[in-house]
Protein backbone atom coordinates (compact mmCIF):
# COMPACT_ATOMS: atom_id res chain seq x y z
CA UNK A 1 0.00 0.00 0.00
CA UNK A 2 1.11 3.56 -0.79
CA UNK A 3 0.13 6.09 1.88
CA UNK A 4 0.28 9.85 1.41
CA UNK A 5 -0.32 11.68 4.69
CA UNK A 6 -1.16 15.41 4.82
CA UNK A 7 1.65 16.52 2.53
CA UNK A 8 2.38 20.14 1.66
CA UNK A 9 5.09 21.73 -0.46
CA UNK A 10 5.94 25.31 -1.39
CA UNK A 11 8.51 27.19 -3.45
CA UNK A 12 9.83 29.96 -1.16
CA UNK A 13 6.66 31.29 0.43
CA UNK A 14 4.30 30.21 -2.35
CA UNK A 15 2.31 27.04 -1.52
CA UNK A 16 2.00 24.64 -4.46
CA UNK A 17 0.24 21.67 -2.82
CA UNK A 18 -1.39 21.67 0.62
CA UNK A 19 -2.67 18.96 2.97
CA UNK A 20 -3.05 16.18 0.42
CA UNK A 21 -3.83 12.68 1.71
CA UNK A 22 -4.74 9.34 0.13
CA UNK A 23 -3.81 5.68 0.19
CA UNK A 24 -3.65 3.18 -2.66
CA UNK A 25 -3.84 -0.59 -2.52
CA UNK A 26 -1.31 -2.42 -4.69
CA UNK A 27 -2.34 -2.49 -8.34
CA UNK A 28 -4.70 0.49 -8.07
CA UNK A 29 -4.83 3.03 -10.91
CA UNK A 30 -5.26 6.58 -9.60
CA UNK A 31 -5.79 9.51 -11.94
CA UNK A 32 -4.89 13.01 -10.79
CA UNK A 33 -6.93 15.67 -12.56
CA UNK A 34 -7.06 19.44 -12.41
CA UNK A 35 -6.53 22.53 -14.51
CA UNK A 36 -3.02 23.65 -15.48
CA UNK A 37 -1.15 24.91 -12.43
CA UNK A 38 -3.26 22.91 -9.98
CA UNK A 39 -0.25 21.00 -8.63
CA UNK A 40 -0.46 17.68 -10.50
CA UNK A 41 3.20 17.55 -11.60
CA UNK A 42 4.44 18.81 -8.24
CA UNK A 43 2.54 16.05 -6.45
CA UNK A 44 4.18 13.38 -8.63
CA UNK A 45 7.65 14.84 -8.04
CA UNK A 46 7.02 14.90 -4.29
CA UNK A 47 5.86 11.26 -4.24
CA UNK A 48 8.91 10.16 -6.24
CA UNK A 49 11.24 11.90 -3.80
CA UNK A 50 12.44 14.83 -5.88
CA UNK A 51 11.08 17.47 -3.49
CA UNK A 52 11.53 17.97 0.24
CA UNK A 53 8.16 18.36 1.93
CA UNK A 54 7.13 21.26 4.16
CA UNK A 55 4.98 18.81 6.11
CA UNK A 56 3.52 15.31 5.91
CA UNK A 57 5.04 11.97 4.92
CA UNK A 58 4.83 8.98 2.56
CA UNK A 59 4.91 5.26 3.27
CA UNK A 60 5.24 2.28 0.96
CA UNK A 61 3.91 -0.61 3.03
CA UNK A 62 5.91 -0.18 6.26
CA UNK A 63 8.76 1.89 4.83
CA UNK A 64 8.78 5.67 5.06
CA UNK A 65 9.86 7.34 1.82
CA UNK A 66 12.25 10.25 2.20
CA UNK A 67 13.02 13.20 -0.05
CA UNK A 68 16.27 14.59 -1.51
CA UNK A 69 17.51 15.88 1.86
CA UNK A 70 17.94 12.25 2.96
CA UNK A 71 18.92 10.47 -0.27
CA UNK A 72 22.12 11.05 -2.24
CA UNK A 73 20.25 9.97 -5.39
CA UNK A 74 16.61 11.14 -5.20
CA UNK A 75 13.90 8.67 -6.12
CA UNK A 76 12.91 5.18 -5.01
CA UNK A 77 14.13 2.00 -6.77
CA UNK A 78 10.69 0.37 -6.79
CA UNK A 79 9.17 3.47 -8.44
CA UNK A 80 9.54 4.84 -11.95
CA UNK A 81 8.63 8.38 -12.92
CA UNK A 82 7.93 9.35 -16.53
CA UNK A 83 8.29 13.13 -16.68
CA UNK A 84 7.39 15.41 -19.55
CA UNK A 85 11.07 15.95 -20.45
CA UNK A 86 11.60 12.17 -21.14
CA UNK A 87 15.31 12.12 -20.01
CA UNK A 88 16.49 9.72 -22.76
CA UNK A 89 19.99 9.06 -24.14
CA UNK A 90 19.80 10.80 -27.55
CA UNK A 91 22.85 9.23 -29.22
CA UNK A 92 21.93 5.59 -28.55
CA UNK A 93 19.24 3.49 -30.19
CA UNK A 94 15.72 2.89 -28.95
CA UNK A 95 16.60 -0.70 -28.03
CA UNK A 96 19.71 0.43 -26.15
CA UNK A 97 17.73 3.04 -24.20
CA UNK A 98 15.34 0.33 -23.03
CA UNK A 99 17.97 -2.38 -22.41
CA UNK A 100 20.07 -0.01 -20.33
CA UNK A 101 17.45 -0.29 -17.58
CA UNK A 102 17.26 -4.09 -17.58
CA UNK A 103 19.04 -6.18 -14.97
CA UNK A 104 22.71 -6.88 -15.70
CA UNK A 105 22.19 -10.37 -14.26
CA UNK A 106 19.65 -11.38 -16.91
CA UNK A 107 21.54 -10.63 -20.12
CA UNK A 108 20.21 -13.72 -21.89
CA UNK A 109 16.61 -12.47 -21.67
CA UNK A 110 17.29 -8.85 -22.65
CA UNK A 111 16.42 -9.21 -26.31
CA UNK A 112 13.08 -10.88 -25.57
CA UNK A 113 12.18 -8.29 -22.94
CA UNK A 114 13.10 -5.36 -25.17
CA UNK A 115 10.98 -6.81 -27.97
CA UNK A 116 8.01 -7.18 -25.60
CA UNK A 117 8.27 -3.56 -24.53
CA UNK A 118 8.66 -2.37 -28.13
CA UNK A 119 5.43 -4.20 -28.97
CA UNK A 120 3.58 -2.43 -26.18
CA UNK A 121 4.62 1.01 -27.48
CA UNK A 122 4.26 -0.13 -31.13
CA UNK A 123 7.85 0.75 -32.10
CA UNK A 124 9.37 -2.57 -33.16
CA UNK A 125 10.46 -1.02 -36.47
CA UNK A 126 12.45 1.67 -34.64
CA UNK A 127 14.58 -0.62 -32.45
CA UNK A 128 17.85 0.40 -34.12
CA UNK A 129 17.00 4.07 -34.67
CA UNK A 130 18.85 6.62 -32.56
CA UNK A 131 16.61 8.52 -30.16
CA UNK A 132 17.75 11.92 -31.47
CA UNK A 133 16.10 11.07 -34.81
CA UNK A 134 12.67 10.41 -33.29
CA UNK A 135 9.74 12.79 -33.03
CA UNK A 136 8.62 14.08 -29.63
CA UNK A 137 5.74 11.60 -29.54
CA UNK A 138 8.02 8.68 -30.37
CA UNK A 139 10.46 9.74 -27.64
CA UNK A 140 7.58 9.83 -25.16
CA UNK A 141 6.72 6.25 -26.06
CA UNK A 142 10.35 5.17 -25.55
CA UNK A 143 10.31 6.87 -22.14
CA UNK A 144 7.26 4.79 -21.22
CA UNK A 145 8.94 1.55 -22.31
CA UNK A 146 12.12 2.42 -20.43
CA UNK A 147 10.16 3.03 -17.24
CA UNK A 148 8.57 -0.42 -17.56
CA UNK A 149 11.87 -2.18 -18.21
CA UNK A 150 12.66 -2.78 -14.55
CA UNK A 151 9.11 -3.84 -13.66
CA UNK A 152 8.38 -1.11 -11.09
CA UNK A 153 5.85 -1.61 -8.33
CA UNK A 154 4.68 2.00 -8.69
CA UNK A 155 4.58 3.95 -11.95
CA UNK A 156 4.16 7.75 -11.91
CA UNK A 157 3.03 9.25 -15.22
CA UNK A 158 2.96 12.97 -15.99
CA UNK A 159 0.73 13.64 -19.04
CA UNK A 160 2.00 10.36 -20.60
CA UNK A 161 0.45 10.88 -24.07
CA UNK A 162 0.71 14.66 -24.43
CA UNK A 163 3.20 14.56 -27.34
CA UNK A 164 1.74 11.53 -29.12
CA UNK A 165 -0.38 11.85 -32.28
CA UNK A 166 -4.11 11.52 -31.70
CA UNK A 167 -4.48 8.43 -33.90
CA UNK A 168 -1.76 6.64 -31.89
CA UNK A 169 -3.02 7.61 -28.44
CA UNK A 170 -5.99 5.27 -28.32
CA UNK A 171 -4.00 2.21 -29.40
CA UNK A 172 -1.35 2.95 -26.81
CA UNK A 173 -3.85 3.57 -24.01
CA UNK A 174 -5.62 0.28 -24.62
CA UNK A 175 -2.33 -1.61 -24.69
CA UNK A 176 -0.49 0.11 -21.86
CA UNK A 177 -3.07 0.48 -19.10
CA UNK A 178 -4.48 -3.10 -19.29
CA UNK A 179 -0.87 -4.38 -19.31
CA UNK A 180 -0.12 -2.41 -16.14
CA UNK A 181 -3.27 -3.75 -14.48
CA UNK A 182 -2.36 -7.34 -15.41
CA UNK A 183 1.12 -6.84 -13.94
CA UNK A 184 -0.32 -5.51 -10.68
CA UNK A 185 1.56 -2.21 -11.03
CA UNK A 186 0.22 0.71 -9.00
CA UNK A 187 -0.30 3.66 -11.36
CA UNK A 188 -0.61 7.36 -10.57
CA UNK A 189 -1.40 9.22 -13.77
CA UNK A 190 -1.50 13.03 -13.80
CA UNK A 191 -3.53 14.07 -16.82
CA UNK A 192 -6.01 16.62 -18.15
CA UNK A 193 -7.46 14.20 -20.72
CA UNK A 194 -10.61 12.28 -19.65
CA UNK A 195 -9.80 9.63 -22.29
CA UNK A 196 -6.83 8.66 -20.11
CA UNK A 197 -9.11 8.38 -17.11
CA UNK A 198 -12.66 7.13 -17.67
CA UNK A 199 -11.90 3.67 -19.16
CA UNK A 200 -8.91 2.89 -16.94
CA UNK A 201 -8.66 4.70 -13.59
CA UNK A 202 -10.08 3.07 -10.46
CA UNK A 203 -10.12 6.37 -8.57
CA UNK A 204 -9.73 10.06 -9.35
CA UNK A 205 -8.08 12.70 -7.18
CA UNK A 206 -9.06 16.25 -8.18
CA UNK A 207 -6.76 19.20 -7.40
CA UNK A 208 -7.49 22.91 -7.62
CA UNK A 209 -4.95 25.58 -6.67
CA UNK A 210 -2.92 22.92 -4.91
CA UNK A 211 -5.85 21.81 -2.77
CA UNK A 212 -7.44 18.36 -2.76
CA UNK A 213 -11.03 18.91 -3.89
CA UNK A 214 -12.24 15.32 -3.91
CA UNK A 215 -11.13 11.69 -4.17
CA UNK A 216 -13.70 9.16 -5.36
CA UNK A 217 -14.10 6.07 -7.55
CA UNK A 218 -14.11 7.16 -11.19
CA UNK A 219 -17.68 6.20 -12.05
CA UNK A 220 -19.05 7.77 -8.87
CA UNK A 221 -17.27 11.04 -9.57
CA UNK A 222 -18.44 11.14 -13.19
CA UNK A 223 -22.08 10.33 -12.45
CA UNK A 224 -22.38 12.39 -9.26
CA UNK A 225 -20.14 15.46 -9.48
CA UNK A 226 -20.73 17.89 -6.65
CA UNK A 227 -19.07 20.89 -8.29
CA UNK A 228 -19.01 22.45 -11.75
CA UNK A 229 -15.20 22.42 -11.71
CA UNK A 230 -15.13 18.65 -11.21
CA UNK A 231 -17.78 17.90 -13.84
CA UNK A 232 -16.05 20.11 -16.43
CA UNK A 233 -12.82 18.10 -16.15
CA UNK A 234 -14.55 15.15 -17.84
CA UNK A 235 -16.72 16.75 -20.50
CA UNK A 236 -18.53 19.88 -21.63
CA UNK A 237 -21.11 20.46 -18.91
CA UNK A 238 -24.39 22.39 -18.75
CA UNK A 239 -25.03 24.42 -15.60
CA UNK A 240 -28.80 24.94 -15.39
CA UNK A 241 -30.56 27.04 -12.72
CA UNK A 242 -32.33 24.46 -10.58
CA UNK A 243 -35.49 26.54 -10.20
CA UNK A 244 -36.24 25.95 -13.89
CA UNK A 245 -36.70 22.25 -13.13
CA UNK A 246 -37.24 21.89 -9.37
CA UNK A 247 -39.87 23.94 -7.54
CA UNK A 248 -38.16 23.26 -4.24
CA UNK A 249 -34.78 24.60 -5.36
CA UNK A 250 -33.31 27.84 -4.11
CA UNK A 251 -32.14 30.67 -6.33
CA UNK A 252 -28.44 29.87 -5.91
CA UNK A 253 -28.74 26.15 -6.71
CA UNK A 254 -27.86 24.63 -10.09
CA UNK A 255 -28.05 21.30 -11.90
CA UNK A 256 -25.17 19.81 -13.88
CA UNK A 257 -25.75 17.74 -17.03
CA UNK A 258 -23.53 16.55 -19.85
CA UNK A 259 -24.77 17.12 -23.43
CA UNK A 260 -25.52 13.43 -24.00
CA UNK A 261 -27.90 13.36 -21.02
CA UNK A 262 -30.38 15.81 -22.57
CA UNK A 263 -32.89 14.81 -25.26
CA UNK A 264 -35.54 16.47 -27.40
CA UNK A 265 -39.13 15.98 -26.28
CA UNK A 266 -42.45 16.68 -27.94
CA UNK A 267 -44.46 17.54 -24.83
CA UNK A 268 -43.05 19.14 -21.68
CA UNK A 269 -39.48 20.09 -21.00
CA UNK A 270 -36.96 22.89 -20.82
CA UNK A 271 -37.48 25.49 -23.55
CA UNK A 272 -34.39 26.05 -25.68
CA UNK A 273 -33.75 28.62 -28.41
CA UNK A 274 -31.49 26.99 -31.05
CA UNK A 275 -28.44 29.15 -31.81
CA UNK A 276 -26.11 26.84 -33.74
CA UNK A 277 -25.30 23.27 -34.80
CA UNK A 278 -21.82 21.75 -34.59
CA UNK A 279 -21.12 18.62 -36.66
CA UNK A 280 -19.38 15.95 -34.55
CA UNK A 281 -19.37 12.99 -36.92
CA UNK A 282 -21.99 10.60 -35.57
CA UNK A 283 -24.17 13.41 -34.22
CA UNK A 284 -24.60 17.18 -33.98
CA UNK A 285 -23.82 19.17 -30.87
CA UNK A 286 -26.66 21.66 -30.72
CA UNK A 287 -25.96 25.00 -29.05
CA UNK A 288 -28.91 26.82 -27.56
CA UNK A 289 -30.07 29.37 -25.00
CA UNK A 290 -32.44 28.64 -22.09
CA UNK A 291 -34.87 31.14 -20.43
CA UNK A 292 -32.25 32.22 -17.87
CA UNK A 293 -30.05 33.40 -20.74
CA UNK A 294 -27.44 30.70 -20.14
CA UNK A 295 -25.99 28.68 -23.02
CA UNK A 296 -26.83 24.99 -23.23
CA UNK A 297 -25.46 22.16 -25.36
CA UNK A 298 -27.08 18.82 -26.22
CA UNK A 299 -26.59 16.05 -28.76
CA UNK A 300 -28.99 15.27 -31.60
CA UNK A 301 -28.76 12.93 -34.61
CA UNK A 302 -29.64 15.78 -36.98
CA UNK A 303 -29.05 19.53 -37.15
CA UNK A 304 -31.94 21.66 -35.87
CA UNK A 305 -33.29 24.79 -37.49
CA UNK A 306 -31.41 27.83 -36.19
CA UNK A 307 -33.66 30.36 -34.39
CA UNK A 308 -36.29 27.69 -33.73
CA UNK A 309 -37.53 26.79 -30.25
CA UNK A 310 -37.48 23.21 -28.98
CA UNK A 311 -38.14 21.37 -25.74
CA UNK A 312 -35.39 19.39 -24.03
CA UNK A 313 -36.07 16.74 -21.41
CA UNK A 314 -33.91 16.25 -18.34
CA UNK A 315 -33.72 12.78 -16.74
CA UNK A 316 -35.72 12.99 -13.50
CA UNK A 317 -33.67 10.20 -11.95
CA UNK A 318 -30.59 12.46 -12.11
CA UNK A 319 -32.11 15.61 -10.64
CA UNK A 320 -31.12 14.98 -7.01
CA UNK A 321 -27.71 13.61 -7.99
CA UNK A 322 -26.79 16.68 -10.01
CA UNK A 323 -27.95 19.38 -7.64
CA UNK A 324 -25.17 21.70 -6.44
Amino acid sequence: MLQVNNISFSYSDSPVISDISFHLENGTHLAIMGESGSGKSTLLKAIYGLLHLDQGNFFWEEKQLLGPNFNLIPGEKFMKYVAQDFDLMPFTTVAENIAEHLSAFEQESHQERVHELLQIIEMEAYAQVKVKSLSGGQQQRVALARALAQEPKVLLLDEPFSSIDQFKKNDLRYKLFPFLKEQGITVINATHDPNDVLPFADEVLVLRNGQQITLKPTETLYHRPKAYYVAALFDMVNKIPAQLLLNSATEDQHLLFNPHELELTETSGLEVYVANNHFKGGHYLVEGVIPSGAAIFFKNPEALEVHSKVLVSVPKVLLDQRLI
